[in-house]
């Protein structure tokens, strides 16, 4: 798609009609959600209620599950994603994902991020993938610490220095989406602060959906936020509307407390 300024007000992802099914048991009901690109789309709910099932549909990590069944429409870019003729790999370089641990690959740092570009065949010479691993590294604020030892091994570094290296190696393939389920709950707060500032940055170029058990985290670096409760989104929007003056009682009791 063209990048303009029309094509910036389309949603990069729509769901309508979104049905999740864990064999018999239903994960999620009837979900329609619009993802609106170059933002940070926040999903929050109390444990069990749908947002990581549902962040997992958009690269179809569900696929991984034997018993999951994923039913209704997911497009990105007005492309239907479980349609029968989509590679799933080249999906999941249009869609990178970030875990809630840290999880490098057992290679050196260098190898981390050079990973995907070689699988995928971006680059066609070593300075090419050079380049490719320093944009990522700078991209993803790790540059500066860690420049003098690619050759070391990435599981050597700190957990915060971790999910950037992660977040480094997502963003290697040139992704439109980034997902990140819960990206920060194995950090502590200053790495936690580190990796919201990455974020906050991250969305000039990538649109961001990212799952979160913190409120205030959501308040901090989402422009939105959808609720999800026992299955259902119960409401989505601005997330300053969301939390200051939501329309729906549900809404109302989680973010005050009352559930989850």
């Amino acid at each position: 798609m063209q990048n303009t300024p029309a094509a910036n007000k389309t949603p990069i992802f729509t769901a309508k009609n979104v049905d999740v099914y864990y064999g018999a048991k239903q994960a999620l009901d009837k979900i329609n959600l619009d993802i609106p690109r170059n933002k940070v789309t926040s999903l929050i709910g109390p444990s069990g209620c749908g947002k990581s099932t549902f962040l997992r549909c958009l690269n179809r990590m569900n696929d991984l599950v034997d018993i999951c069944r994923v039913e209704g429409d997911i497009q990105l870019e007005g492309q239907d994603i479980y349609a029968p003729e989509v590679d799933v790999v080249a999906l999941r370089q249009h869609v990178g994902m970030v875990f809630q641990k840290p999880n490098p690959f057992p290679k050196s740092i260098y190898d981390n991020i050079a990973y995907g570009p070689r699988i995928h065949g971006l680059t066609s010479s070593k300075s090419e993938l050079d380049d490719i691993v320093e944009w990522s590294l700078q991209r993803a604020g790790l540059w500066k610490e860690v420049s003098d030892r690619l050759q070391e091994p990435g599981t050597g570094l700190s957990g915060g220095q971790q999910q950037r290296l992660c977040i480094a190696r997502a963003i290697a393939v040139r992704p439109e989406v980034i997902l990140m389920d819960e990206p920060c709950s194995a950090l502590d707060p200053i790495a936690t602060a580190t990796i919201e500032e990455l974020i906050d940055e991250l969305r000039e170029k990538f649109t961001i959906v990212i799952v979160t058990h913190s409120m205030q985290q959501a308040a901090r670096v989402s422009q939105r936020t959808a609720f999800f409760h026992l299955g259902n989104l119960v409401e989505t929007g601005p997330t300053k509307t969301l939390f200051t003056s939501p329309e729906d009682e549900r809404t109302q009791n989680y973010i005050t407390g009352r559930i989850g």
